[in-house]
């Protein structure tokens, strides 16, 4: 059975960071790009951040460049962003996601873990 768990979130203050991690188990996602998106009540779920499988490669929604960071560690098969500069329109439930394929929805999605981020 293939899990990803997400851990790391909670409340914080505007301006704090946050380190999410995305554990997964029952697949190596080694060879496969990974990715973070999140979703508000109301609105769809967006994409936040992807990552190559060698990690040499990431991209952003413009929204949070230059404040998160998405890497990975193939050998624990755990990916992880790092957020910092939070704002409170960066509360949301993330959810860790992969594989990650242009014009494909992820076939594995996390429980996704709550951010809340106070003015």
């Amino acid at each position: 059975q293939v899990q990803l768990v997400e851990s790391g979130g909670g409340l914080v203050q505007a301006g704090s960071s946050l380190r999410l991690s995305c554990a997964a188990s029952g697949r190596t996602f080694s060879s496969d790009a990974m990715g973070w998106f999140r979703q508000t009540p109301g609105k769809e779920r967006e994409f936040v951040a992807a990552i190559s499988w060698s990690g040499g490669s990431a991209r952003y929604v413009n929204s949070v460049k230059g404040r998160f960071t998405i890497s990975r560690d193939n050998a624990k098969n755990t990916v992880y962003l790092q957020m910092n500069s939070l704002k409170p329109e960066d509360t949301a439930v993330y959810y860790c996601a992969g594989p990650v394929v242009a014009g494909r929805r992820p076939d594995y999605w996390g429980q996704g873990t709550q951010v809340t981020v106070s003015s």
